[in-house]
């Protein structure tokens, strides 16, 4: 097989592709490694929560290395969920134009050889987990039971958005579990924010692939809302800035905190005018424009964390 024909085809062009030893490649295409975004998105609320517990405690002692730690976890965790995820999608992936050169559908590795890379990703994730006290170790935990259900929502509900959503906003809790070893109310709070952002941008992402999920029987919220997702953003993005500015109040923070929320806001407002849902290059760009939107939060609630702890 040519490494041209290897590549995944809604990635190109970047380091895996280019600079990766050949025989590793399948398997960081597994891990999306050549398509690091979502690995930003599950790592934005980890962020978030932490950079708010910490200011919270009116201590950032713990933040730097909670921040490195949460960063290899989200990357290596991201990458054992999409490689399970394509371990049980294969037979569509292989139905669908974009998809259909992912690294199992295209033979490039067996089902055997991805399970096994799994586990291994799993067992780093689970290295950087024992950095942490027994309550986020549990938490952490907990958090696979959403993970492993979730690729099989997608043929069972309209909804694997909302599946979706209980995975990637898991951080929002873990934060809160490492610096306090227990669940505050503003964690939940911030939780179902979160979910609410995720359900709003990979309803932008679904739209790439509506009408083939359409001709094999996937079900998205991209294809349930078709002609009004713009009005379903503005709900689900409205709702994300209000629960995440609840956990804000309830967390006390100052103004660089309110700030970050406000340039968050204003970057799913964008979102929402530029949208074009016939258009599959801007959605997966305005879907992206999610890390930037995520880090513009996270600097301001790391600002106030600072600002508390001095």
């Amino acid at each position: 097989m040519s490494d041209a024909f290897a590549r995944v085809a809604d990635s190109t062009g970047n380091w895996v592709d280019t600079h990766a030893p050949h025989w590793a490649r399948p398997y960081l295409r597994l891990s999306r490694f050549d398509r690091p975004i979502g690995s930003w998105l599950l790592l934005m609320p980890c962020w978030w929560s932490a950079a708010l517990a910490c200011a919270m405690a009116h201590d950032v002692s713990r933040l730097p290395l909670t921040i490195v730690l949460f960063f290899i976890g989200a990357f290596v965790m991201r990458g054992a969920g999409c490689t399970w995820n394509d371990i049980t999608d294969r037979d569509l992936d292989a139905r669908v134009e974009r998809t259909r050169s992912r690294p199992l559908p295209s033979g490039q590795v067996s089902a055997r050889q991805a399970l096994v890379f799994m586990v291994a990703q799993a067992l780093i994730g689970l290295v950087v987990l024992l950095q942490f006290n027994r309550f986020a170790i549990a938490t952490g935990i907990a958090s696979l039971l959403v993970v492993a259900i979730y690729p099989f929502m997608k043929r069972v509900t309209w909804w694997p958005q909302v599946f979706l959503g209980l995975a990637f906003s898991w951080g929002a809790l873990m934060g809160f579990a490492a610096i306090f070893g227990r669940l505050e109310l503003t964690a939940l709070v911030l939780y179902a924010g979160a979910i609410s952002w995720v359900i709003g941008y990979d309803t932008i992402y679904a739209h790439q692939d509506s009408e083939d999920d359409a001709l094999i029987g996937v079900k998205s919220t991209a294809r349930l809302f078709g002609a009004h997702t713009s009005q379903a953003l503005v709900l689900f993005y409205a709702l994300a800035v209000m629960l995440i500015g609840v956990a804000l109040a309830s967390g006390d923070v100052r103004w660089p905190a309110w700030l970050g929320l406000a340039a968050f806001a204003a970057h799913l407002a964008w979102q929402i005018k530029r949208l074009q849902i016939g258009d599959p290059a801007l959605c997966l760009r305005l879907f992206k424009s999610n890390r930037d939107a995520g880090l513009l939060l996270f600097a301001g609630l790391l600002a106030d964390a600072v600002m508390r702890a001095a």
